[in-house]
């Protein structure tokens, strides 16, 4: 028997809800194995990012190719990636192992925190574009990191399936983009995500939940993404899978209260998306 395998590449969140701790919960809870490469220790609760101290690029390539060369991964994902230099340090040990990461990478480009805070230089952005996002098999921006990318505003939640074809036109392998609707208004968050591999749009609608406990919400939604894929669901599949757990994840989680800020999802409540 093997595990599906999924490495994370993204910052530890020192206060358990968001980053390589949300990841490797995510990761586990929906069935796959979780490795890890950290790039960054935040010093972060969930009032907020506090202070940032970057891992050296060698450690973190090291660590990619460690868990690589060894347990080998069926899906990346990747998050906080705070530099320029660091991205193109990514970008080039992950080309080199691209045909062995059979399901795909998927990205989350993560440029703030929950609370406003920036996570990426304003420099990387470009990097990110040029080099890691051609890599990626699916990208899961939100609203902010969507303008950020194209340079266009998003005016209302109606404009979100035209982002999401504009934003995998705009790369040669044109990746499949979830677009998120969390900064849109509404009853409903309506995520909709463009399956470029099929040229087809799927609207992913759930009723907003009144809650706190929204801390580490992108970075679990991305990482079940990659654990489906990793299990060898199709893309439409995965993508509706991780958007069932997530939605359970905050329902599960509206009613707790963990710190004094934005707090994180329930994780690990019994989820069986197969069984309907």
């Amino acid at each position: 028997m093997t595990y599906s395998t999924v490495l994370t590449i993204a910052g530890s969140d020192s206060g358990g809800g968001a980053g390589i701790q949300a990841d490797i919960k995510s990761i586990s809870a929906t069935g796959s194995y979780a490795a890890s490469a950290i790039t960054a220790v935040t010093v972060q609760n969930t009032l907020g990012v506090q202070a940032i101290h970057p891992v050296p690029d060698d450690i973190v390539v090291a660590q990619i190719r460690c868990v690589l060369d060894d347990i080998g991964a069926d899906a990346v994902k990747i998050g906080m990636i705070h530099s320029a230099q660091l991205i193109n340090a990514v970008a080039q040990v992950l080309s080199n192992y691209l045909s062995t990461i059979s399901h795909g990478i998927v990205l989350d480009p993560v440029m703030l925190s929950t609370s406003g805070h920036r996570l990426m230089a304003e420099d990387a952005v470009n990097g990110l574009k040029s080099q890691l996002i051609p890599l990626a098999r699916v990208i899961t921006p939100n609203v902010p990191e969507a303008e950020a990318l194209t340079g266009e505003m998003i005016s209302s939640s109606k404009d979100l399936a035209l982002m999401a074809c504009k934003l995998s036109a705009m790369f040669p392998n044109h990746p499949s983009v979830l677009m998120k609707a969390g900064h849109c208004e509404g009853l409903y968050s309506s995520d909709v995500f463009y399956n470029a591999e099929t040229d087809n749009i799927l609207l992913l609608q759930a009723k907003r939940t009144e809650t706190n406990n929204t801390h580490g919400t992108g970075c679990t939604l991305s990482s079940a993404i990659a654990s489906y894929l990793a299990q060898g669901f199709t893309l439409d599949d995965s993508i509706q899978f991780a958007k069932k757990y997530i939605t359970q994840a905050i329902i599960q989680g509206e009613k707790y209260e963990i710190g004094h800020g934005h707090g994180p999802v329930n994780h690990f409540f019994a989820f069986q998306p197969f069984l309907g």
